[in-house]
């Protein structure tokens, strides 16, 4: 059984990645380079533990336990020491990635499993930066990862069967529902989501409607719990962006970002995050800044 899971990067994904391991069972370490981020992180844990007490996803008795199974670091390298399971949540960026897994294979015992929670990156290459990549492969969470019911496992080429096993239980009893795929550049989930934004942008850069016009038409019309614009404001812009350059570089043309996408990201329309994506959120932003 699992008992020390760490958790690498406490931006939105790692943060909420912590927040299921600790309410899973494990004794949980959120490790991050920069205090403040940590600082921020452990604010925002805070809070979804308050709305689950009120809305009884979690009863009181659960929270003061699963607070107390968790911890924060800045000092990955001694952090990882004694740790069973790392599950890696950087930046989508190949050369953060192979840093983060240079030092996890450094410095974790032999017999921890390396995870990289990651949209479309290759778990494969990402065995490589280690050596031990028969205990490496992908964990796909998604976001916001507390209500998102699956865990997206995707095997590398040298994956071991008993890796691909231990993760898989880890993620149920994390409270997720599971799939186990090969490696393919995109996945399952991460290939239909960004045609279908794409898709989205291509038609809101040719005047078909409004985004809230396509939004709702494709909730109501194709039973999505979120429109595509929605969504990507959600996920980030720039990270829809990045996903679709290495789906085209990796699948070819109908990958081909859109225009329009584009330069919202160059405008600095990211989405939630920045305060204006597709949509405004800067009337949301200032009300959570607020004491």
């Amino acid at each position: 059984m699992t008992q020390h899971i760490v958790v690498v990067g406490s931006g939105v994904m790692g943060r909420g990645i912590a927040y299921v391991s600790a309410v899973g069972g494990f004794r949980t370490t959120l490790v991050d380079i920069k205090q403040e981020q940590l600082d921020q992180a452990k604010e925002d844990i805070q809070r979804i533990f308050e709305k689950g007490v009120e809305r009884g996803k979690v009863t009181n008795q659960e929270y003061i336990e699963a607070r107390e199974r968790l911890s924060y670091s800045t000092n990955l390298s001694i952090t990882v020491r004694d740790a069973e399971v790392v599950i890696e949540a950087v930046p989508e960026k190949t050369d953060i990635k192979r840093g983060v897994f240079e030092v996890l294979d450094a410095h974790a015992p032999d017999y921890c499993y390396l995870a990289t929670n990651t949209s479309t990156m290759s778990p494969t290459e990402i065995g490589s930066f280690t050596k031990r990549p028969d205990k490496v492969i992908a964990m796909h969470f998604f976001n916001p990862v507390h209500k998102m019911p699956l865990v997206e496992i995707v095997r590398g080429l040298e994956t071991s069967d008993e890796t691909a096993e231990v993760i898989a239980q880890v993620a149920r009893l994390m409270g997720k529902e599971t799939v186990v795929i090969n490696e393919f550049p995109g996945f399952v989930t991460s290939r239909i989501s960004a045609l279908v934004g794409n898709e989205a942008f291509y038609m809101l850069q040719e005047g078909l409607g409004t985004p809230e016009e396509i939004d709702k038409a494709i909730k109501l019309g194709l039973n999505y719990p979120m429109g595509p614009f929605e969504l990507g404001d959600l996920v980030g812009l720039d990270t829809r962006l990045n996903n679709l350059k290495y789906l085209h570089e990796k699948l070819g043309e109908k990958y081909r970002p859109a225009p329009l996408l584009e330069q919202y990201v160059k405008a600095g329309r990211l989405g939630r995050k920045s305060g204006k994506g597709v949509y405004d959120y800067s009337e949301t932003k200032e009300k959570e800044s607020r004491p």
